[in-house]
């Protein structure tokens, strides 16, 4: 065993030993969330963008929209892509090249959050049905990674998408620099994510938490709708943590939305 595998492994052992006396490394309640700062509007040309820093982990979101061909199946809706973007410059455990899982999960749970909430109004999103609608792009940056890239980019999203502007559309032609108005956003979905070590539950972890637990979950909600779930780690939840968790979720989410 090499001494950094030797290293990891003390580490581990510490974070399980202070969770099983209910304690964490930064002194946090099991339920408390880092201190998060959050700066709309962090890229003045952008359609939309947003700043938003948990703890040590810092993103940016940035939001841009384009003209395109809709899907078949909803001739008259716009589009959502959501793209992640984990660079060595973040974090030594990233590495530079095509999206890695770890990003492409990143993406698609943040996604999921936004498109299942129905927080975008896509038939608003429509120009010519069949023809052409707007195509909304949601990058995902990830500047520094001590955990919990889940909550931090999808709080990160959700608010560039509340302060996108629509970009003027003039004779089949996207005019830059100039915007007609806000883009369609109606609903405020947040995500919650949660690690269990040992038998003990934890809200946003940090790096070391993450790489100690023996399970992961998201949930994301809004105000009122439980929206989507993603578990990920080789253990397990009961179905009481599961309910638990989900109950709990709607809470920090309330603590979530007043940064908004």
């Amino acid at each position: 065993m090499s001494s950094e595998e030797i290293t990891s492994e003390v580490k581990r052992d510490y974070i399980h030993h202070l969770a099983s006396k209910g304690q964490r490394q930064d002194s946090r309640a099991m339920d408390e969330y880092r201190k998060i700062e959050l700066v709309p509007n962090f890229i003045p040309n952008s359609c939309g963008s947003t700043f938003v820093k948990f703890g040590a982990t810092q993103v940016i979101a940035g939001v841009s929209l384009a003209v395109g061909t809709p899907y078949p199946d909803q001739p008259a809706s716009g589009t959502l892509m959501t793209g992640a973007e984990l660079v060595p410059l973040a974090s030594p455990m990233f590495e530079s090249g095509p999206p890695s899982p770890a990003s492409v999960e990143i993406a698609r749970v943040v996604d999921r959050g936004i498109r299942e909430s129905k927080a975008i109004d896509f038939d608003k999103l429509c120009i010519t049905a069949k023809e052409a609608v707007w195509m909304v792009m949601v990058d995902l940056h990830v500047l520094d990674y001590d955990g919990n890239l889940f909550d931090s980019c999808s709080l990160a999203a959700i608010s560039a998408l509340q302060n996108a502007r629509m970009p003027k559309y003039e004779d089949g032609k996207v005019i830059r620099n100039e915007f007609t108005g806000p883009l369609p956003v109606n609903k405020t979905p947040v995500e919650c994510t949660f690690v269990k070590i040992g038998s003990t539950l934890m809200l946003d972890p940090i790096l070391a938490e993450e790489q100690a637990m023996d399970a992961r979950l998201t949930v994301a909600t809004t105000e009122d709708r439980l929206c989507a779930m993603q578990k990920g780690g080789k253990g397990s939840f009961t179905l009481k943590e599961v309910e638990d968790l989900i109950d709990l979720s709607f809470v920090k989410g309330k603590e979530l939305r007043k940064l908004l």
